[in-house]
């Protein structure tokens, strides 16, 4: 097994003044700080498109042992078994398609967007896959759902996991989020929901990216902000009335967060919606350092490492409620 980097030993002392100011108290924190020295449990996501998670349970339990943590959503499976580097990836299961290796928390998204195979979906920022397959999982392989990458490299991996996964449903584009958007919008080619899984600064992911509290920096967050805030108003408006968006990182910093679901619900015909998961969850934060958010963020949902033992993420649920000029 490959050593394991301690993410809090070396961090940046601003990022964990920042993280014990968002926290309950010093035991919270503590506990933060504890579970992300930890090693990320090792979870998949079956492809309900190849094989039935029954099928695939009773492959896997030939080599490992399996568990199931979510009766509601059986796909989810956690492997308890101790694994060699790489293993996951190089089993012939996973080269098949019949599962994606996937942390537990970057599945929420979805879950709350609730895809059905009736639907027009655009995954806005879609590399490397693990959502616009699950989003195809869920749309039983039907229906329209659009896969948007700006970067030619991840455009790539993108088209491969969609071909592994066998993926029927999706169109893949390079465009910026923003581009696309008005060119829907121009083509009047409006969308029942979106899943806005923005580019973050990343801190919920420091158990499998321990460099991530090395790196921190406010002005990345900042410069984060302003993009993240442009992507979440283009693809509102790219969105049917009564149309979907849900908003999600796998960040914990309230700029790239609660402050973007604010200035929507105070800019925008939107309305925030409660989110039920299958994870404890905490509400969004309405106060930061000098900003007061709108009430209504605290109808987010925040998970931190050490209320599930996964990685940490934001997610937003946005209903549009009238046309946007």
């Amino acid at each position: 097994m490959s050593k394991l980097i301690n993410p809090i030993e070396k961090a940046n002392p601003l990022f964990l003044e920042r993280i014990r100011s968002q926290l309950n108290d010093e035991k919270d924190y503590i506990e933060f700080c504890r579970i992300s020295s930890t090693r990320i449990v090792s979870s998949i996501r079956c492809n309900t498109i190849k094989i039935s998670t029954d099928e695939l349970k009773k492959r896997l339990e030939k080599k490992w042992e399996i568990k199931q943590p979510f009766k509601k959503y059986p796909e989810v499976m956690i492997i308890e078994s101790e694994l060699l580097p790489g293993e996951l990836g190089k089993a012939i299961e996973h080269i098949l398609g019949y599962y994606y290796i996937q942390e537990i928390a970057s599945m929420m998204p979805v879950l709350v967007l609730n895809p059905k195979s009736n639907e027009s979906i655009l995954d806005l920022a879609a590399a490397p896959g693990s959502k616009t397959t699950q989003i195809a999982c869920m749309m039983n392989n039907q229906g329209v759902l659009i896969a948007n990458e700006v970067s030619l490299g991840r455009v790539s991996i993108l088209s491969t996991n969609l071909q592994r996964c066998a993926v029927t449903n999706s169109l893949v584009i390079r465009q910026t989020g923003e581009s696309l958007c008005k060119k829907l919008v121009d083509l009047d080619f409006k969308l029942d929901k979106i899943l806005a899984d923005v580019p973050c600064s990343g801190e919920g992911t420091i158990r499998s990216s321990p460099k991530t509290t090395q790196m921190f920096s406010e002005n990345l967050i900042n410069n984060l902000a302003n993009t993240q805030k442009y992507l979440a108003i283009n693809a509102l408006k790219a969105l049917k009335v009564n149309g979907t968006l849900v908003y999600s990182t796998c960040t914990h910093a309230p700029e790239e967060n609660e402050a973007i679901i604010s200035h929507l619900l105070e800019n925008y015909p939107v309305e925030i919606q409660e989110i039920s998961l299958p994870l404890k969850t905490r509400p969004g934060i309405t106060k930061w350092k000098n900003e007061v958010y709108n009430k209504d963020v605290k109808k987010c949902a925040r998970i931190y490492p050490q209320d599930n033992n996964t990685e940490g993420f934001f997610i937003a649920y946005l209903k549009k409620t009238g046309e946007i000029e």
